[in-house]
């Protein structure tokens, strides 16, 4: 059999959608393409096809493909799944061994650096997205072991996330999105445009994606050292409890996520469901935000009226509770509610207490109105932060959860505060709450020092970020 090849140039190819998904039958069998020694060649089912570059006189550029059906044995016997390989010639015709008994060596091309070894790194080029990767089902279900129960993660209302290894070693969350509400698919979609090409350091990295049938599945890069609830209510508190700088560390790197998401990308986008099982910690206790699945782009300027209510009670903003009205500063209120749940280590709601105490933002503004701000420092802090600190989180804390949305401060403005060695009001907007009638002076407060306590050795910084029970 004579197969014929004609050559694209690579401004051809370039020209070429990256994120157009190939379209392939999903009734075609998949094969793998190997490349091997014309001398080291062992012929197996399938087809042997001899391809002769005729722009080039060169024997070497004749290239030995063998097209083998389904799975391919390995050296020790396992099965690995074949899939389609997009190849391109190394930009320097380079080659293995002799002219006459080797081909030429081929790279895949790949949108990363070669600097910065990318997660996707020995997948399959074929299925490479501007911004990710296209997974098929099978190769989810081979990384999660067929969805094994050991391997679930965590459940949410729009699905099941289920940790997972890649054929290239790399560890994963896979997010299999649930059609349980008849939305799943547009969910998925928003999802998928929301944060695709979205990259910072605070934001957990979308890696790819899965469309096949019904299934509707994302892929997560893998952080392993927990989350901010089970560090300080749940499982993390096993290993000790968050240092304050930890917990400020945590709560900085959070802020930092949602002013980039707010501000530095257009449309912006609003989370809508912040909350400390949301914000994971890695290995060096940097914050990443994850669980877009509620997220909602919004074009500038602009705020959303939705049909539905999502987020989680006790987090969620009074205005978007009541009317629906959603805009960046519903995510702004979510952010103090968390910020108050790190300084206090309680619960936002937690019918366990005395009925004054069940509301945590309603206890906390009454204690600082009683003058009693130094007691709602969580107890399990061995280094208890300084008058200083302690005051700017709570003034940080308390400005977000403003109950008319218009006064809390932007995302930005929340990361210059907990930044800041200063007093974390600016001068206008004191004078402005100055001569507002009624409203509770924070600042005015004697109960707050400026004693800043920062040379006590009990209060520095632990490198580990927790200390020990």
């Amino acid at each position: 059999m004579c197969l014929t090849s004609r050559k694209k140039s690579r401004r051809a190819r370039d020209k070429i959608p990256l994120t157009q998904i190939p379209t392939v039958s999903k009734e075609i069998k998949e094969v793998r393409v190997e490349q091997v020694s014309a001398e080291e060649f062992a012929p197996r089912d399938g087809i042997l096809l001899t391809i002769h570059d005729k722009s080039s006189e060169k024997e070497s550029d004749k290239v030995l493909v063998h097209l083998g059906m389904g799975k391919v044995k390995n050296g020790d016997n396992s099965s690995q799944s074949g899939s389609f390989h997009h190849l391109e010639k190394d930009g320097g015709g380079s080659q293995s061994g002799d002219d006459s008994g080797k081909v030429t060596v081929y790279k895949p091309s790949s949108s990363y650096p070669i600097t910065a070894p990318s997660p996707l790194t020995g997948l399959p080029e074929f299925s490479h997205l501007g911004w990710g990767h296209w997974f098929t089902l099978r190769d989810l279900d081979l990384a999660t072991n067929r969805f094994a129960k050991d391997n679930v993660l965590g459940e949410g209302g729009y699905g099941v996330v289920y940790r997972g290894q890649l054929i290239n070693g790399t560890p994963v969350a896979v997010k299999k999105i649930l059609n349980n509400l008849g939305q799943a698919e547009k969910e998925f979609r928003v999802e998928v445009e929301a944060i695709g090409h979205v990259r910072h350091k605070n934001l957990v990295r979308l890696l790819g994606y899965c469309i096949e049938g019904t299934h509707r599945m994302l892929v997560y890069e893998y952080v392993n050292n927990g989350n901010l609830e089970q560090w300080l209510h749940g499982a993390m508190r096993q290993h000790g409890y968050l240092t304050w700088e930890a917990r400020v560390k945590v709560l900085l790197g959070t802020a930092k996520a949602l002013a980039y998401l707010h501000e530095a990308i257009e449309p912006k986008v609003v989370h809508r469901d912040i909350k400390s099982s949301n914000i994971l910690i890695d290995d060096e206790f940097n914050a990443k935000v994850s669980d877009f699945g509620l997220a909602k782009l919004l074009g500038a300027g602009k705020s959303h009226v939705t049909t539905r209510v999502m987020g989680t009670f006790g987090y969620v903003a009074p205005e978007y509770a009541n009317t629906g009205l959603l805009n960046e500063k519903s995510d702004v209120y979510s952010f103090g509610v968390l910020l108050l749940e790190a300084i206090t280590g309680r619960d936002p709601v937690d019918y366990g207490r005395p009925t004054h105490e069940v509301n945590l933002v309603d206890w906390l503004k009454m204690m600082v109105g009683s003058r009693r701000s130094e007691e709602v420092v969580d107890p399990n802090i061995e280094a208890r932060p300084s008058t200083r600190a302690l005051k700017r989180a709570l003034l940080t804390a308390l400005r977000c959860v403003d109950p008319d949305s218009e006064k809390r401060p932007k995302m930005s403005q929340v990361v210059r505060m907990l930044e800041s060695e200063e007093y974390p009001i600016p001068r206008e907007d004191r004078r402005h709450r100055r001569n507002q009638a009624g409203s509770m002076e924070i600042e005015s407060q004697k109960e707050f020092s400026d004693t800043d306590r920062s040379d006590n050795p009990d209060s520095r910084s632990n490198s580990r970020g927790y200390q020990r029970t």
